[in-house]
Formats: C-alpha cells, structure tokens, sequence
C-alpha cells in the first residue's frame, strides 16, 4: 500500500478513495484504491521490453482504467503497434501509435480476450485494469 500512497502524494492527488481507509471500508471494494497514475507507471515500466528506445511519449490518445486495483495486485502488461508513421523531414525519427493493456492478477499470456460478454453487453474482463492508447517518437534504423 506504501508505494502507491507515496505516488498519490507526489502527484498531488487528494482524492479520499486513496487515503481515507475508514470511508472506504463502507464501499463495494472495502478497501482504498490504487492511483491510476501508478498503474500507468507501473505498466509503463514493464512494457519497455522492445521499446527501450523510445524517446518520450508524444501523445496520450485515449485511455481508461477499466477496473479498480489495490495495494497487493501484481501487473502484467502487453504492447501492440497500431500504427507507425514517418515523420515529414526526418529520417532519424520516427512515431509509433501503441496501445498498452494492464491486467492484475493474471499473465497477459494467459487472457484471450479484454473484453467478455455481460448482461448482454461487450464489458472489460475485471482483470483488464488499463487500455491506454498512445504515441511515442523513437529513433529509425
């Protein structure tokens, strides 16, 4: 629970679902919820594999946290490419469109599908906890 407390205070998010312990026992989770950005960062982190390179990211397209996570859930990540452009004037860089999914509790490996069928609708598994559509610039061979 320290990690994401700590991340939560440094970004300056006051949110009681963070901090407040006693007020969230009394809700459907009964317990305090981890800042999404630390999820972000956390997925971020594992996600370098292949993409050591990448210069910054120029853009957040889309994204959501699809289900709640809380201090103990171990993350796993995937990566796909959606697109990659050639910047106009560059032949040293170049953008790559990337979507990014966190799951905890489980290996990317092991899920087939971030979306399951409820109540008749197409709902995020409850494992999928971000899909995070971004672009990042990195260096062309």
């Amino acid at each position: 629970d320290s990690d994401h407390t700590l991340a939560t205070k440094l970004y300056q998010n006051n949110a009681r679902l963070h901090f407040d312990e006693k007020m969230m026992e009394g809700t459907q989770f009964g317990r305090r919820l981890m800042y999404g950005g630390h999820v972000i960062s956390i997925c971020r982190a594992l996600s370098y594999d292949g993409l050591e390179n990448a210069l910054c990211i120029a853009a957040i397209n889309a994204g959501t946290h699809c289900n709640p996570s809380f201090g103990g859930d171990t993350f796993y990540t995937w990566t796909e490419v959606l697109e990659r452009w050639e910047l106009p004037g560059r032949t040293d860089l170049g953008a790559l469109r990337l979507r990014m999914v966190g799951l905890k509790n489980m290996p990317a490996k092991t899920l087939q599908h971030t979306h399951i069928e409820q109540n008749g609708k197409q709902v995020y598994h409850p494992n999928v906890v971000l899909d995070l559509d971004y672009t990042i610039l990195i260096p062309r061979k």
